[in-house]
């Protein structure tokens, strides 16, 4: 499987990070081997010392799909979760102003967080859901999926053009503003709508 990450996709997110809001959706990827796995806490790396957090509401791919129409995208998944892209943001923003690509702020081994899964069947729209983020029972991201500049089935058929998309596939949709550092001894969770979907630990 890969994961498919899509950045500047929030307005206040793209202006809290001072970027440039683009005219397409900006596409990164993550390896398997970034899957922070199950019951595992997340442990800071020593390479950097601004982790930030960016809760994002993510979609798991069913079938095999190559140039994808929008009105057909609905088709190619059925679950949705949230999940947490974390970011060595020193790092990210040393890499920025090389000129170079992010894959070691973004990419790391345990920088995928990946929350339970929940049919798209029961919520009423895809397009005004409601997810966030808790740092020690305090909320520190809220997002929904109003607020995108593209939506999923828009975002699936986009990456699709470039990249086959096959069962199992993981595209985290980005994240609303609101991202900060974490700290040893944080405990983060992530909700769908009220749905606590992860919670893990910082270490």
């Amino acid at each position: 499987m890969k994961i498919i990450c899509i950045g500047r996709n929030y307005v206040k997110h793209i202006e809290e990070l001072k970027n440039e809001r683009p005219s397409e959706p900006v596409i990164f990827m993550k390896p398997d081997s970034a899957v922070l796995l199950k019951q595992h806490p997340f442990v800071i790396p020593e390479f950097s010392n601004d982790i930030h957090h960016e809760i994002e509401l993510i979609v798991k791919i069913n079938k095999v799909g190559k140039y994808i129409d929008t009105k057909f995208a609905h088709k190619y998944y059925d679950e949705i979760s949230v999940g947490i892209d974390f970011t060595a943001r020193d790092l990210q923003n040393e890499l920025k102003t090389k000129g170079l690509p992010w894959e070691k702020a973004k990419s790391f081994d345990g920088s995928a967080v990946i929350g339970d899964f929940l049919p798209k069947s029961q919520f009423n729209s895809l397009e005004n859901i409601t997810f966030e983020l808790t740092s020690n029972s305090k909320t520190v991201q809220k997002g929904n999926t109003d607020f995108m500049l593209w939506k999923i089935d828009e975002l699936i058929s986009y990456v699709s053009q470039y990249f086959t998309l096959k069962i199992g596939d993981i595209i985290f949709t980005g994240t609303p503003e609101g991202v900060a550092v974490v700290k040893s001894e944080d405990i983060l969770e992530g909700f769908l709508e009220g749905n606590k979907l992860f919670s893990i630990q910082i270490k």
